[in-house]
């Protein structure tokens, strides 16, 4: 039980904290704002720089595709439109729990817009017992947790390729063919579709949960289904570190010789730690998107052709950041297509995607859903003839209490 008599004199501490803080945040996003104008002009001067020595710069940065002062009103979509999603939830293995196992759900939308047609809402659950699936991840020193979160996003995304690719195939083109020649179609996941976590898995480890993601990947590009990664309260700061290229005091931007230990006291880090979301929300009006960046995380060269593309959206609640492989990128009408109907989710929803937060209530796995389940497993076991079924004494008695 929390004390709250205790708390409140350590929320006076916090509060006081946070509002030091939000004023030292301002003069961070002014000196950035300033160094932001200087970059106008000096863009191409910096982007060949960073070329240059992008071998030697040690901190994440983007290159920007568009100029720096690129402000793109977002279209309308359509009226006719499908917009498509997938989301995951877990059940955990648990060793006080009556059965060792673990269990993805994988939620499912698809929404069609002036089709006269019935949305797909639904999950697609899977339950993994067998010891490959719970132990084989140990080999490499991974936790059979972490292991499921990884197979979960894999599964996200080869279920999302399948609807993409079926709503695609079967959809009638609009009446007027010659000038719509399909309806447009959007595929969205919750979050990024740069997967940092690969970076500390084993090559073997890898190569299970990369490649599949890549052919769903590959699948939606040869149908055309647009694919857009949607990040609200995005933290990178990928944009801010491009200007650290202007803010270095050294004749040229050689990390690993002039500043190795990365420390507060480099001179660039003028702005740490203000965000990409923060500095854009200054320059973008509601409905208007900024330039068009290219990720240079050094996990994408292991993406193949999928280079990941970005930009922020000011969707009018927030500064949202927006992801997509560099197919969509590269073709103008599909991409600007693709925004717009995002932003139209946007505002369905209040605020956020309705597609993916539809897609998330479909996956969730609550309380009861979790009792249910593991009630079901109980019966079919004790139907299988095994004995001594239940849950741990420890497990039995967190769930009651006689205080």
């Amino acid at each position: 039980m929390l004390d709250l008599t205790k708390l409140a004199r350590q929320i006076q501490g916090l509060s006081q904290h946070l509002t030091q803080e939000a004023a030292a945040s301002q003069k961070r996003l002014e000196l950035a704002s300033k160094y932001l104008v200087d970059a106008f002009a000096r863009q191409d001067e910096l982007v060949d720089k960073q070329d240059k020595w992008k071998e030697r710069i040690v901190f994440a940065n983007a290159t920007p595709i568009e100029p720096l002062s690129t402000r793109v009103d977002i279209p309308v979509p359509p009226k006719v439109h499908t917009v498509i999603a997938t989301d995951g939830s877990q059940i955990a293995p648990n060793h006080h729990e009556i059965a060792y196992c673990y269990l993805l759900n994988i939620g499912r939308v698809v929404l069609h817009y002036g089709q006269n047609k019935h949305p797909l809402l639904d999950s697609l659950p899977e339950v993994f017992y067998r010891p490959e699936d719970l132990y084989a991840s140990r080999k490499w020193g991974i936790r059979t947790e972490e292991w499921m979160s990884f197979r979960r996003t894999a599964s996200e995304a080869t279920v999302l390729a399948e609807l993409a690719c079926g709503v695609v195939n079967t959809q009638t083109p609009l009446l007027n063919h010659q000038l719509n020649p399909r309806v447009p179609t959007l595929a969205m996941v919750d979050g990024s579709l740069i997967y940092w976590f690969l970076e500390q898995l084993p090559l073997e480890a890898r190569e299970h949960i990369l490649p599949p993601i890549l052919e769903a990947w590959n699948q939606m590009k040869e149908a055309r289904a647009p694919l857009m990664g949607y990040l609200s309260a995005s933290r990178n700061v990928e944009g801010v570190n491009f200007l650290r290229l202007l803010a270095c005091t050294h004749p040229v931007p050689d990390c690993a010789s002039f500043c190795p230990n990365q420390n507060d006291k480099v001179p660039c880090k003028v702005f740490d730690p203000l965000r990409d979301s923060t500095l854009w929300a200054t320059q973008l009006q509601p409905g208007q998107r900024g330039p068009l960046w290219r990720s240079n995380a050094r996990i994408l060269d292991l993406y193949q052709d999928q280079q990941i593309y970005f930009c922020y959206v000011h969707v009018g609640t927030e500064i949202a950041r927006i992801e997509v492989p560099r197919w969509v990128a590269e073709d103008t009408q599909l991409f600007d297509e693709s925004l717009g109907l995002m932003l139209a989710q946007v505002q369905k929803g209040y605020g956020y995607p309705v597609a993916i937060a539809e897609a998330h209530n479909q996956a969730v796995v609550k309380g009861g859903d979790k009792a249910r389940f593991f009630s079901v497993l109980e019966r079919q076991m004790i139907k299988a003839g095994l004995r001594n079924v239940g849950t741990s004494y420890k497990e039995a008695r967190k769930r009651g209490s006689i205080a």
